[in-house]
């Protein structure tokens, strides 16, 4: 397993942090994932196997974020 922290702007609430949970959340071989607006960042525990960086990049790009 891979912990990778992943820099995000455009988060400001609870909205965010829920969408931004369940897209990743549901992604192949992501175990655990972490918003903190304040730091606006999102950890993600995943197989690199499985759930790439890029694949979990574009999957919050996809909800409508940037990666920073």
């Amino acid at each position: 397993m891979a912990k990778s922290v992943i820099n995000v702007d455009g988060m400001a609430c609870e909205h965010c942090v829920k969408a931004i949970t369940n897209a990743v959340g549901a992604l192949s071989g992501v175990s655990g994932v972490s918003v903190d607006l304040a730091a606006k960042t999102v950890t993600v525990d995943h197989d690199p196997e499985q759930a790439t960086v890029d694949k979990i990049k574009a999957e919050i790009e996809d909800q409508g974020y940037d990666i920073i």
